[in-house]
């Protein structure tokens, strides 16, 4: 099937809309993480290479989201892009299947490419500075409560909502889906490994997107991510007991 010329310059527009998106946020969150982080240490709040160090950055990094994420829908006049409510019961139950079933994806994944002899690298987040029971602890609320509400909201509220406008959902999920793998390509690792890393990023990714699609919600891969990740944090808090 031909796509018409109009077709594809609306598309080129919407995913430069989507990495303009993209952009804007993570701007806006890395200044504020950079303004509240450089306040906390200079009046001796927090000290660097400490657990409330890297707390402080990933609340006030996700957090700053919000105004990324609001300042770019009221500047491109496009407040009603962004599909969100209050979860159903029903929605609930979705949530917590789905974070189960991306854990359990997320093993599999790892699995296979141990048994190619490769492996990912690691997120610095899974690290602790100090103590990292509480640490881990924190994490887990931090997680469901803001890391994967706030990436949702960006990538599959935003990025996503903002693609299916000329997209078919196929697409959209996908182009959102290497978008969000590509963010997390900063790991510790060889090359390899992060390109792993970013590999099984997209796939999960993949599958939020679906969730978003066939939900309508926001809220719901919002929270489903926040819980996968909790899990693994939970896991992790387990090792430190």
């Amino acid at each position: 099937m031909t796509v018409d010329r109009a077709t594809l310059i609306e598309r080129g527009v919407h995913v430069a809309s989507a990495v303009l998106a993209l952009l804007f946020t993570l701007v806006i969150a890395g200044l504020l993480t950079e303004l509240a982080t450089s306040l906390a240490l200079r009046s001796g709040v927090v000290a660097e290479d400490t657990n409330a160090f890297t707390l402080l950055r990933t609340v006030v990094s996700f957090a700053g989201f919000l105004p990324g994420v609001v300042g770019y829908l009221a500047i491109t006049d496009q407040r009603t892009l962004v599909s969100i409510s209050q979860p159903s019961v029903r929605e609930i139950g979705i949530v917590a299947v789905a974070a189960i079933v991306l854990y359990g994806i997320q093993i599999a994944l790892l699995f296979a490419l141990q048994a190619l002899g490769l492996g990912t690298g690691r997120n610095s987040a899974t690290v602790a500075a100090g103590d990292p029971v509480a640490y881990y602890a924190a994490m887990i609320a931090v997680s469901i409560l803001l890391v994967g509400p706030a990436e949702e909201l960006l990538l599959r509220g935003v990025v996503q909502g903002g693609l299916r406008r000329s997209f078919d959902a196929a697409p959209a999920i996908l182009i959102a889906a290497v978008l969000f793998g590509a963010l997390h390509g900063n790991v510790d690792g060889t090359l390899t490994e992060q390109v792993a890393y970013m590999g099984v990023t997209v796939i999960l990714g993949s599958l939020l997107g679906l969730l978003y699609e066939r939900t309508e919600n926001v809220l719901v891969p919002g929270l489903a991510h926040g819980l996968y990740n909790a899990i693994i944090f939970a896991g992790l808090l387990g090792g430190a007991l």
